[in-house]
């Protein structure tokens, strides 16, 4: 039987992809620019995670069935989720993700609004199909936190990196409705 990896930590995901960590608990991720990944996990998540797929790189197994997803979706999961995937031979990865840890929006008003993204719960096991301007708003809120992300960091980055998130997040719930 497989291993289930515990994905406990941001830094983790970015080394099991070979990416660069530039906040403990929060990583916009470009899954291009992977220099290594395995072919086939599972992941039982401990942080929150939302990847806009840029390719079908493979399957994605999410509570007993596949994840609906194609190029150009939305896939999310969140802490005490477990996935099971299977890369395609020979296909890089291509997606722009955000992976967040629980710990950067305690006490926050996102924090305490999590369960109304209801994206996140096992229920919503069909990925986020997305029109092409949803999709460059995404790419826009991820940027935005990269940017953040680079910034030196002072009293007002975790206000704004979270923030930035909750934007995104409400974006997301609008589109899914």
């Amino acid at each position: 039987m497989e291993e289930v990896i515990k994905l406990n930590a941001v830094d983790q995901y970015n080394k099991m992809f070979g990416l660069e960590t530039l906040h403990p608990l929060v990583s916009v991720v470009d899954l291009s620019e992977a220099t290594g990944y395995p072919r086939h996990f599972t992941l039982n998540y401990g942080v929150y995670a939302l990847f806009l797929k840029n390719t079908k790189c493979g399957d994605i197994r999410y509570g007993k069935q596949y994840y609906d997803y194609q190029e150009g979706t939305v896939t999310s999961f969140a802490p005490g989720q477990v996935t099971e995937v299977n890369m395609l031979e020979g296909m890089q990865p291509s997606a722009s993700g955000l992976l967040f840890h629980p710990d950067l929006i305690r006490g926050t008003s996102l924090g305490r609004s999590m369960d109304e993204y209801t994206f996140f719960s096992y229920e919503a096991n069909e990925a986020l199909h997305l029109s092409e301007q949803e999709r460059l708003v995404v790419l826009e809120c991820l940027q935005n936190i990269t940017g953040e992300l680079n910034h030196a960091i002072d009293k007002h980055s975790r206000r704004l990196i979270v923030s930035n998130i909750e934007l995104l997040l409400n974006y997301s719930i609008r589109f899914y409705e």
